[in-house]
């Protein structure tokens, strides 16, 4: 069974060649068909819905490698993760729940717990840091932060083919000084979220609504309306 018919039962599995550009000749046929199947099932996850086991090593490297596909723009690979494995996670929990308190220093018992207990669920935590510091050449931060989602959606969609629930996870604790020395960030280096990733304990019933083509891709106005350059 291909990826195609193994994610999707009920997707065709073949594709008419006029979908496929003069540079496919090396592609298998349903190459198309696998990527939209893998990519359209693809469902973000909620950490309270990941349990063990989570990736092996290898397969860690593997989802990794993948990230180091992402389009890099004067290569300056402007981002990176921290892998928090599971015997360091309290290090993160009281960083969590100390940055509630910095912000709210009303917080209930309950909270700061449930801040602290956050650091504590899917099997596999990655903290995701853009690299927006001073580098040649000197890329805008908005490319690298495109690259940075790349590589992040890289590793959702691995995550995904090797049967595996991925989700992202932020919030005002990304912020925190705290965070930023507990990762030892340097100048320039911003954390933008947790990505969490295990197996799957309930998935959603249906995929959310996905705006179509013609709500987010449109042409460029003509001359007449834009009074020219």
């Amino acid at each position: 069974m291909n990826v195609a018919s193994a994610l999707n039962p009920a997707a065709p599995t073949g594709l008419t060649s006029s979908i496929y550009g003069v540079g496919a000749e090396g592609l298998d046929s349903d190459a198309f068909g696998m990527a939209q199947a893998l990519i359209g099932s693809r469902q973000n996850v909620s950490p309270k819905r990941l349990i063990k086991p989570g990736p092996s090593a290898t397969q860690l490297d593997a989802l990794l490698s993948l990230a180091a596909t992402a389009p890099d723009h004067g290569l300056l690979n402007p981002w990176r993760f921290i892998i928090v494995r599971a015997e360091q996670r309290h290090r993160l929990g009281e960083v969590f729940a100390l940055a509630l308190i910095d912000r709210d220093p009303g917080a209930t018992l309950e909270q700061i717990e449930s801040a602290r207990e956050k650091a504590h669920r899917a099997p596999l935590l990655l903290v995701a840091v853009a690299c927006l510091g001073a580098r040649e050449p000197d890329t805008p931060s908005l490319e690298r932060m495109v690259s940075m989602g790349a590589a992040i959606q890289n590793l959702l969609l691995g995550a995904h083919a090797m049967g595996y629930g991925a989700g992202l996870t932020s919030g005002q604790a990304m912020a925190s000084p705290r965070l930023h020395r507990l990762c030892g960030l340097t100048e320039g280096e911003v954390p933008v979220c947790c990505v969490n990733i295990g197996t799957v304990t309930k998935r959603k019933a249906s995929a959310r609504l996905r705006p179509t083509p013609s709500e987010f891709a449109s042409e460029l106005p003509n001359e007449s309306a834009t009074g020219g350059v």
